[in-house]
Parts: C-alpha cells; sequence; structure tokens
C-alpha cells in the first residue's frame, strides 16, 4: 500500500490534488461537484482523480449516479497512517 500511495500522489501527475481529495473525505463524505466547489477544481479534473482513487480502491461510492458520496474505502481507512506520513513528507497545504 505504501507503494500505491507514494506513486499515486508523488509519482503521477495530480497526485496533489488527489491527496486532497482523500483528506477531505477523511473528514466526510463528498460528492463530486462539492469537492470541485472546496477544492476550487475543475468538475472534470475532480471526477478523474476520483475514478482513478476508485479505480485502486482508495475510495468507494455510495448512492446514486448524480450526488454519489464518497467515503474511505476499508483499504486505505487501515493504511491512513501511512497516507498521513505521505502527506507530511510532501508538506501539501
Amino acid at each position: 500500500m505504501d507503494k500505491l500511495l507514494w506513486w499515486l500522489i508523488a509519482g503521477k501527475r495530480g497526485g496533489k490534488n488527489r491527496a486532497k481529495i482523500i483528506k477531505m473525505i477523511a473528514d466526510r463524505p463528498y460528492n463530486a461537484h462539492q469537492l470541485s466547489e472546496e477544492l476550487n477544481l475543475d468538475y472534470k479534473t475532480v471526477r478523474h482523480h476520483v475514478k482513478i482513487l476508485e479505480k485502486n480502491n482508495l475510495i468507494q461510492p455510495t448512492g446514486d449516479t448524480y450526488g454519489k458520496l464518497y467515503f474511505l474505502s476499508p483499504k486505505m481507512e487501515e493504511n491512513y497512517k501511512l497516507f498521513e506520513n505521505i502527506w507530511r513528507k510532501l508538506d501539501i497545504e
């Protein structure tokens, strides 16, 4: 999991946005529209990052297509301390 998180956050373009999405979802569930508003990112950009996080089993959706809420996956919850360590090392704001 450590390698996956480093790759998705530090090794790929857009990693800081994915990290911010994970951090926000850890606090409470959000839908893509809410994330785009809070992060001041284009909705399509957020959907792209959410799709990557979902594909890698870091977040999981609940609900209908529109307004679908995202939560951390059990796998991500178990490894959240690894994520926090990466967050601190990269000094993400």
